[in-house]
């Protein structure tokens, strides 16, 4: 299944043959700085099954840790990928998708550096902006 992907501003796209392992939710401090939140949505695709599409001069790196590089939109901010070289695949953002994966996430991995205000069991629920008080 062929699955679109873009950044926020929509310089930067890519297609991926779908994905090569479950969705998971990543707690670890790095991915909370890099996308300002508790935590991000990440699932590995082969880089044989992965291509930028449009923008691909706008794309920048950052190594954030030994090995590990943060690719994301030079225009935006968007981080889409994150790789480490020697591993036969990419770490996508599968919030930056386009299209629906058709899946959901199964596990939330880094736990152990969650910070102390993230509460996973919230009661209110708004579908948008909550109402005035």
């Amino acid at each position: 299944m062929s699955l679109t992907g873009s950044c926020l501003c929509g310089s930067v796209r890519y297609q991926i043959q779908g994905l090569d392992s479950p969705i998971t939710h990543c707690h670890c401090k790095t991915c909370r700085k890099a996308h300002a939140a508790a935590f991000t949505t990440t699932a590995r695709v082969m880089r044989d099954r992965f291509q930028w599409t449009a923008g691909v001069h706008h794309v920048r790196s950052f190594q954030s840790s030994p090995g590990k590089f943060r690719h994301f939109c030079s225009l935006c901010g968007s981080h889409l990928i994150a790789e480490r070289p020697a591993q036969p695949h990419l770490i996508l953002r599968v919030p930056t998708l386009d299209d629906d994966p058709g899946v959901k996430p199964v596990m939330h991995i880094w736990t152990s550096h969650d910070v102390p205000w993230l509460e996973t069991n919230t009661q209110a629920s708004h579908p948008e902006w909550p109402p005035a008080n």
